[in-house]
């Protein structure tokens, strides 16, 4: 999987440069108003491989410190019927820091809309979103701690 082809390839040294990339991406046509680095519970690890389903809209991010494997956001209601496939910078890295973006539904709820899944390459520095899904059912703000 490479970067998203609405964007050219852009470079990041860091969580904040991936944080505006994500939000540039503007899921579905929306703005995203927050984005949460994912950060193992087990370790503190900050790498990760991670593998998407676009079409079913979900992802499960490893963390390359402690093989802790964690469904991110509502992966759990799909993973039984995904096809993931493990993301891959156009460099060949596969070793990346995620930042997960949170799309508000926009009735002044914290409700979310859409998550989209952005990575930075620690390799390269390349960032990218490999994959957005719609979320179409409320209460879902509890899927903002789930990064």
């Amino acid at each position: 999987m490479t970067t998203d082809e609405a964007h050219e390839s852009t470079l990041g040294d860091d969580f904040a440069s991936l944080a505006a990339y994500v939000k540039d991406h503007r899921a579905g046509g929306y703005d995203v108003d927050t984005v949460v680095e994912s950060v193992c519970a087990r370790c503190g690890g900050r790498v990760f491989a991670i593998g998407v389903d676009d079409e079913v809209g979900c992802a499960e991010r490893l963390c390359l410190a402690c093989d802790d494997a964690v469904l991110i956001a509502d992966s759990e209601d799909h993973w039984s019927e995904a096809e993931p496939v493990q993301c891959e910078c156009p460099c060949g890295g596969e070793e990346f820091t995620i930042g997960v973006g949170f799309t508000p539904v926009g009735d002044g709820s914290d409700d979310v809309r859409w998550v989209s899944i952005g990575l930075r390459c620690v390799q390269d520095g390349t960032l990218g979103v490999y994959t957005d899904w719609k979320i179409d059912y409320s209460p879902s703000a509890h899927l903002r701690r789930m990064a």
